[in-house]
């Protein structure tokens, strides 16, 4: 079967498309062809797959053949079996009859020869000739097809349609593909099962001696190719998979054989072309060179991928295809070109990205599918990329090469090429190999800005001069240095690309051996001596030159220019497509590799971009390691382009990294830079974060406690990583409130320059008053110049486990708490009764600290009105122990507290200034009360009243107040503000009452004295001035042996007088004096701390004794009413009764009981002015309140005056009453005397608002 390899490639590369026999019976077809073929390919086929499930195949390329062509007449039998996929797949039986009787004896018979093989699948189409005018011949034509019908089609299949030449019907079509669809199917159905049938056949030997690959692999592909074109893509990759497994079983358990890849060409990867090679030239006795076929079968898969529209599946196949080949290249490297595994990597991986990129399609895939095929495109661009860079190292390229972490890690983890002899140099080329020389001397490394001295990275896993002399043929043990090129610098690594060093001196024998044959022109030489580095490059470029065909390659590798070209071109190839997946860090990486060659080409502007992304990456990632060797690059940039805020902001990071990076002087010149350009003219502050150079934390131990509304001083310690001390122009610290996040910021300013010494370092804030909560430290930010300085990173301090350590585990440690808002002092009356009025009294004013300082506090007092403070007097103030926290303390009996003043009390004597007090420093922490002079003012004499009347007293008589206002803390900024109410009043309180009446005339008239204080009063003497028309009886007064009487609190004495009525001067008694004085001379004993107490003395005006104290009191002596003038009385009110809402008219009658003399008649002109009183809230008045009534001065005369009002309230109320302003109240007689309440019922209810209970019948 494997001589059929030929035929099978040729039948393959020629057939395309399923065979349709046509068997043309009445020689129709070159009649109805056009019309058959203009329906190709067919759409929406629908057939079985391998598995037999249904399938839709949107387009099924499909060609007629008539059987008479040779295509089909000319196979052998074997090959038709063989081939079975090429053969028809439904056979078309064109037939056409007029007459009845010619289909019976002619047609049918040969119709049945025709279909009797049931190999086939067949059905007949009959063309009707028929012309539709023509209706005898319509219906032969009818009866004809209707007998083909019931000889050829059954129930279970129809096999017949009938084709109108004029006027086709319009379904015949659709009927027409769908028998046609069918017979493929079924064909397509048998065809599988054989070749599965064979296949497995061929499975079950593969163990046999006698099993051959090239039989299996025909009938595989056979198989795959009938499904590629029936286009079941899927089955046939399906295929091609289980072909690339067995193949692979083969090799792997197999013999060895030829692996191939030494023609020429075969450098250049065949992945997307699977007629590179033809499958005779590749075949190797029962199985193919596993170069070429598995390349073969890959381009086949890749093929039906692309077909199937998965380019990112094609090219994630790809990319493990070219790891999985690039060691089996490793393993046979030693028979293959110099660099062949390096070169065909770099064809397979531009190869497929140049296919998967153009079948591929932006925005047909999820996101997701997209980023991972611009991550498989990375990836094989940067797989190139790396091989290129191994090839041009190979040529000498390598000190052009950027030195980078991703170049050296990439480089130096790729081995050499594993050639069985090293490349020998061409004896031509000593011209070369001179000029070589003289570019590596003249290569020096590029020094790095701030003359930063590290170690190269290496880009060679070992060295290569070493490596390649090793490999060479034969190797003459000469000497040491002469095989490193005669330079003793190479061996401890300071030569070009060492990475490997020596591990000890007595390794290098340099004087084990003379050489005399180590001249640089002595090629010729009959001794083998050890190549040098120029040797090695140039026989490395010529063996390239031998091994690689693609002249764009080989191009790139002609000149430095043109590899620097390439490898930008593969680079940005990478870079840009990792920046479009979800590997964009990988993107930027390479940028930095992009950046590299602009700086060395002079576009520092792109160069320091570039390093930006990569510099924001490492610093992202905290890849301080690797931010070192790119940070002085993107500063050398923008130092040469003048970027001074740029330059400065690179020079602070380097300063931010790990001291460990750099040595001190290197770190002392990025300060010395910093400090230089904050100091110059630049136009723009620059901003940086200096978060890991520049630390904060609180100092040990508690937060600062501080209450609300109060200033501290906050001490923060900040660690300064600059390796010289450093000014800073100024520097603040923000509060960040924890319990609300919605309070913002708050930001403490230094006031003056601060000097940061390298370690830690202590600086204190002024704090204002913030408001109340915990507070954090948020940033610290400073300035230097036009530096701006910002840090949010908090210092570790102590232990790990200890409350001092400050990490972000853990929730920041609290460096401030402000008490929410609370009495810090409090501040009330120091007495418990009222004081004398119009005296001076002590008003003691009690100061209570409430765990606050009071230190250096001021008391404003501002008296209200009617009161006085005596500025002559000086202001007291004492300790004062307070009961609350005194348990020893004793009660008296008047409520006075016994001890209340500590023993040990302090005293001391103050003055008020403008209204303000100072207080002492021994009151700042205890309580303490101030005694201040006060006297009330009032001009109101005291009146008497009389002993059956109630006595009614307002809260407000005789209360003053007094306006206080604290301002404390440590700056004033703590007020307090209370008004103090004070209650005063007179010794006593006055009641009269006439006790008897004497037969003579004369009134004992009792007068008792109530104590209105809290203190013992002592009365001295007591005389009454009576008013005119009294005279005393007897003297009047009472005796002095009476005197004194002592009064305790709450009590009571009673004093009589004996007096009687003046005849002789009753005319003009109420004319000069109206009232009568009740005069008492007394004196007071009792306690400041309690209530009243002796008056203070007034020192400008001389000492007082306590006994000349006088009380005055008005007594009102009223004349008996034996003649009144008028009589008012209250008429009675109606029967019905009162209700809310309801007017009702109120009547009073006044009656004259005397004649008016001519003086009086004169004065009133015979009017009564009258007025009614009323609650507003109680009656609605209708008519008027005030007026004047017309009444007759004759006795006897008499008037009724009505007023119309409404009860507002139900209840009983008070009615409104009537009085006579004009008329003296003892000149008025009440009879009847109207009523004190009235019954006022609720309003009647109204009937619109009431539903009758039968209304709903």
């Amino acid at each position: 079967m494997a001589n059929f390899l030929a035929q099978f490639q040729t039948i393959k590369n020629t057939s395309d498309r399923l065979v349709i026999a046509v068997e043309d019976v009445s020689d129709l077809w070159p009649t109805i062809k056009t019309a058959f073929e203009e329906r190709l390919p067919f759409k929406r086929a629908l057939l079985n797959n391998k598995t037999g499930n249904p399938v839709f195949v949107e387009t099924l390329p499909a060609e007629f053949i008539l059987t008479t062509e040779a295509r089909l007449r000319s196979r052998f039998p074997q090959e038709q079996l063989l081939f079975w996929f090429r053969e028809p797949y439904a056979t078309v039986v064109l037939v056409t009859c007029e007459d009845l009787d010619e289909f019976k004896t002619i047609l049918k018979p040969r119709l049945k020869l025709i279909v009797q093989n049931d190999d086939r699948e067949w059905f007949i189409v009959f063309v009707s000739k028929a012309h539709p005018s023509n209706d005898q011949t319509s219906k032969m034509a009818k009866k004809v097809y209707a007998k083909l019908e019931a000889d050829f089609s059954s129930k279970k299949r129809e096999r017949c349609c009938k084709y109108d030449m004029y006027c086709p019907e319009a379904n015949f079509w659709e009927d027409l593909e769908s028998k046609i669809t069918e017979c493929i199917r079924n064909t397509l159905d048998r065809r599988v099962q054989f070749y599965d049938d064979e296949i497995r056949k061929l499975s079950e030997q593969r163990l046999m001696p006698v099993w051959n690959f090239c039989n299996f692999f025909i009938l595989k592909e056979s198989l795959a190719f009938m499904f590629e074109m029936a286009h079941l893509h899927e089955d046939a990759l399906r295929e091609y998979d289980e072909l690339e497994l067995c193949y692979l079983e083969t090799v792997n358990t197999g013999k060895k054989r030829d692996f191939g890849g030494v023609d020429q060409g075969d450098d250049q990867a065949a992945l997307m072309n699977p007629g590179n090679k033809a499958l005779t030239q590749i075949v190797l006795d029962d199985s193919f060179r596993e170069f070429e076929f598995r390349q073969y079968l890959f381009a086949c898969q890749a093929q039906l991928l692309f077909k199937l529209n998965r380019p990112v599946e094609a090219a994630s196949r790809g990319y493990l295809f070219i790891i999985s080949f690039s060691k089996s290249l490793a393993w046979h490297e030693s028979v293959l070109p110099f660099s062949m595994r390096e070169v065909w990597v770099i064809t397979a991986c531009l190869a497929l990205n140049d296919a998967t990129t153009s079948h591929y399609e932006d925005g047909l895939v999820a996101p997701d599918v997209e980023k991972e095929f611009y991550r498989l495109t990375g990836d094989l661009y940067s797989l190139a990329r790396v091989k290129f860079m191994r090839l041009a190292y190979l040529v000498g390229y390598g000190s052009d090469i950027e030195r980078s972490p991703v170049n050296s890690a990439s480089l130096s983890l790729l081995p050499w090429p594993k050639a069985a002899v090293w490349p020998l140099l061409p004896p031509d080329a000593s011209s070369d190999v001179l000029e070589k020389e003289k570019l590596i001397l003249q290569t020096t490394p590029r020094a790095k800005h701030f003359g930063i001295q590290r170690k190269p990275l290496p880009l060679e896993p070992t060295v290569l001069l070493r490596e390649a002399n090793r490999r060479r043929a034969s190797l003459s043990a000469g000497n040491m240095f002469e095989m490193f090129d005669g330079r003793p610098g190479t061996i401890d690594g300071s030569g070009l690309d060492a990475s490997t060093r020596m591990s000890s001196p007595q390794k290098v024998r340099a004087g084990s051996m003379s050489r005399t044959n180590s001249s640089p022109g002595n090629f010729d030489s009959s001794v083998d001596r050890p190549m040098r580095l120029a040797e090695i490059y140039i026989a490395s470029e010529h063996a390239l030159k031998q091994t690689i065909s693609n002249t764009e390659l080989l191009k790139s590798l002609s000149s430095l220019e043109e590899f620097e070209q390439k490898y930008l071109e593969l680079t940005k190839g990478a870079a840009n497509n990792y920046h479009r997946s979800w590997w964009s860090r990988h993107g930027v990486v390479l940028d930095g590799e992009i950046a590299a060659v602009s700086f060395k080409r002079g576009n520092f502007d792109q160069a320091a971009k570039s390093y930006e992304k990569v510099c924001a990456l490492y610093a992202g990632e905290g890849w301080q390691d690797l931010l070192a060797e790119v940070l002085p690059n993107l500063a050398e940039c923008q130092k040469i382009l003048n970027d001074e805020a740029g330059y400065l902001s690179s020079c602070v990071r380097l300063l931010s990294l790990d001291g460990r990076l750099f040595a001190t002087k290197e770190r002392e010149a990025f300060q010395s830079e910093v400090v230089r350009l904050a100091h110059s003219e630049m136009k723009d502050p620059v901003h940086v974060d200096v978060s890991s150079l520049i630390t904060f934390s609180g100092n040990p131990g508690p937060p600062l406690e501080l209450c609300d509304g109060d200033p501290g001083t906050l001490s923060v310690t900040v660690w300064s990583g600059f390796p010289n001390d450093i000014t800073l122009d100024s520097i603040s610290l923000t509060l960040m409130a924890t319990f609300n996040a919605d309070e913002g910021i708050k930001a403490l300013k230094s006031s003056s320059a601060i000097v940061l010494h390298p370690g830690p370092n202590t600086i204190t804030l002024d704090l204002p008053p913030q408001k109340p909560g915990s507070y954090v430290l948020g940033n610290l930010t400073g300035q230097v110049g036009q530096l701006r300085l910002r840090s949010h990173s908090f210092s570790k301090v102590g232990p790990a486990d200890s409350d001092d350590f400050m990490s972000y585990e853990k929730p920041a440690k609290p460096i401030l708490k402000v008490s929410k808002p609370r009495a810090l002092v409090d501040l009330d009356a120091a007495f418990s009764s009222a004081l004398l009025i119009n005296e001076n009294q002590w008003v003691g004013i009690l100061i209570r600290p409430l765990n606050y300082s009071l230190k250096a506090s001021v008391l404003h007092i501002d008296t209200g009105p009617g009161l006085e403070i005596q500025d002559s007097h000086v202001i007291e103030m004492e300790s004062y122990a307070d009961p609350s926290q005194n348990e020893d303390k004793h009660v008296q009996g008047d409520g006075a507290q016994k001890g209340s003043l500590n023993p040990e009390k302090k005293f001391e004597y103050l003055n008020l200034v403008d209204g303000k007090i100072e207080f002492p420093d021994w009151a700042s922490d205890i309580s303490s009360i101030l005694w201040v002079p006060i006297r009330a003012i009032s001009d109101e004499l005291s009146r008497a009243s009389s002993s059956v009347a109630t006595r009614r007293q307002s809260i407000v008589d005789g209360m003053r107040t007094i306006a206080l206002k604290l301002e404390f803390g440590i700056s004033h900024n703590q007020i307090f503000e209370r008004t103090l109410a004070v209650h005063f009043t007179d010794p006593f309180y006055v009641t009269t009452r006439v006790t008897d009446k004497c037969h003579d005339g004369a009134l004992l008239l009792q007068v008792a004295l109530h104590s209105e204080v809290k203190a013992t009063l002592t009365i001295y003497d007591a005389w009454l001035d009576l008013q005119d028309g009294f005279v005393h009886t007897n003297g009047g007064t009472p005796s002095l042996s009476f005197f004194p009487l002592v009064i305790s609190p709450s009590s009571k004495v009673g004093i009589l007088f004996s007096i009687c009525l003046d005849k002789e001067n009753a005319e003009g008694a109420a004319q000069e004096k109206p009232e009568s004085i009740l005069n008492i001379k007394y004196g007071i004993s009792g306690d400041r701390a309690v209530g009243a107490h002796q008056p203070v003395l007034d020192e400008s005006s001389g000492a007082h004794s306590f006994q000349d104290l006088i009380f005055r009191s008005a007594i009102t002596l009223q004349r008996p009413v034996l003649d009144p003038c008028l009589a008012l009385g209250f008429l009675p009110l109606p029967s019905n009764g009162l209700r809310v809402g309801q007017l009702i008219t109120m009547k009073w009658r006044v009656e004259r009981l005397k004649d008016l003399d001519e003086i009086e008649a004169s004065k009133h002109n015979g009017e009564v002015l009258y007025e009614v009183n009323a609650n507003s809230e109680s009656w609605m008045i209708a008519g008027r309140k005030i007026g004047h009534v017309s009444l007759s001065p004759e006795q006897g005369s008499r008037i009724t005056i009505s007023v119309l009002c409404m009860p507002l309230v139900a209840g009983y109320v008070r009615p409104p009453q009537l009085g006579l302003p004009d008329v003296d109240q003892t000149n008025i007689s009440c009879k009847p005397a109207g009523p004190h309440l009235v019954c006022v019922l609720p309003p009647a209810l109204s009937s619109s608002f009431c539903i009758p209970v039968n209304s709903s019948a």
